[in-house]
């Protein structure tokens, strides 16, 4: 069965974890069927922060993920997920492709706490 996994990113090749859920400039999609990528693209971040429309959690959800993994990230976009039944995991790893890994052997936890720090929103 393939899951979607996307990853806030920080460079255009999708390969850094972005520190910074809501101001990501990129989104890595990772496709993957038991412990195999099968497909990844790099999107760019449209939501608000950046000069688009919308929150990036907005965005997120509009490519389908089955989970998402994150360094952090605040209670609006963590509880709207949640409600959209994305499953949220936490990573202190800073390169994506070992965070997708560590996914897909259920090494990561669930984030169930949002970040307290005021980002803004």
């Amino acid at each position: 069965m393939v899951r979607r996994v996307v990853i806030p990113a920080e460079d255009a090749s999708g390969k850094q974890v972005a520190m910074h859920f809501g101001r990501a400039p990129y989104l890595a999609i990772f496709d993957v069927d038991g412990d195999e990528t099968v497909d990844r693209q790099v999107a760019v971040n449209r939501s608000e922060h950046l000069g688009g429309r919308g929150h990036t959690h907005d965005n997120i959800m509009a490519l389908r993920p089955d989970a998402l993994i994150v360094y952090s990230m605040g209670p609006r976009g963590l509880s709207a997920l949640e409600q959209a039944g994305v499953a949220v995991y936490r990573t202190i790893l800073t390169e994506t492709d070992q965070a997708v890994t560590a996914y897909v052997h259920g090494e990561l936890a669930p984030l169930t706490e949002a970040c307290a720090e005021p980002h803004g929103h």
